[in-house]
């Protein structure tokens, strides 16, 4: 039985995820991390702790979804207790993400912006649309609950970046996240990332492709969060038996 460790308890996610390894039978809820009050009843012989050292120590694997300031303390803890992660945590510094390829070097690391297999189809379907139209311009909406800290989402940054990559360019250079005012026209290779939020949306990406006279549009919509935790539960029980590394949902999905 795989032991599993949660970061991110005390949130949306954590809930779910809380849920969801408690009703396989194939894990254990070994330990949650929690910064104040875990709202949910687990079971008596799991580990509730603020201790990253602890966690790690007492799990065979760590899910987190959490907050970069956590993830960061994850990971640096990680490196002297090295314990295979799943993180599903965005809005990273540099620096952090820089950690998570550290910490890949002494463990195996699963990281994505998102834990559907929808989107981790949807990325290669991206990369693929860009490279073939070639001279339709790219625009990505994303549409999350009125509570989402981050904006463009997680996903809707990898997503412009494997549209990018489809014609090998640099999303960093070419990303556009607002227009207001008198902009001038739209240039070729500009890619937009535009972020709505409101309501419980619980999450819709659409990559669309324009050109005179016609245009496709690539959807994705989640209607539960179970679609993530669960995602991120099977990402965790293929991660166990990998060598160090750092690998994506596309990696265990076998994309």
């Amino acid at each position: 039985m795989v032991k599993v460790g949660i970061v991110g308890s005390t949130g949306r996610m954590g809930e779910h995820l809380i849920k969801n390894v408690m009703e396989n039978d194939a894990l254990a809820l070994a330990g949650v991390h929690v910064f104040d009050e875990l709202k949910v009843t687990v079971p008596e012989e799991t580990l509730v702790t603020n201790s990253m050292k602890a966690l790690l120590e007492a799990c065979d694997v760590i899910i987190d979804f959490s907050a970069p300031v956590a993830t960061q303390e994850l990971c640096e803890a990680a490196l002297t207790n090295p314990t295979p992660l799943v993180i599903a945590t965005t809005g990273f510094t540099a620096h952090q993400q820089n950690l998570l390829t550290e910490a890949s070097k002494n463990m195996p690391v699963l990281y994505s912006s998102n834990m559907s297999a929808g989107i981790a189809l949807l990325k290669q379907l991206v990369e693929q649309v860009s490279a073939t139209l070639k001279d339709f311009d790219i625009e990505i909406v994303e549409q999350h609950h009125r509570h989402k800290v981050d904006a463009p989402s997680g996903t809707a940054l990898t997503l412009g970046e494997f549209a990018a990559k489809g014609r090998g360019l640099d999303l960093d250079a070419v990303r556009v996240s607002g227009r207001d005012g008198q902009i001038g026209a739209r240039t070729k290779d500009e890619i937009a990332v535009m972020a709505l939020r409101g309501g419980d949306i619980v999450g819709r990406h659409t990559v669309g492709f324009y050109n005179d006279g016609e245009f496709l549009e690539l959807n994705h919509t989640a209607t539960s969060r179970e679609t993530f935790s669960k995602g991120a539960i099977r990402a965790a029980a293929w991660l166990v038996n990998q060598e160090n590394g750092l690998y994506s949902i596309n990696d265990c999905l076998g994309l």
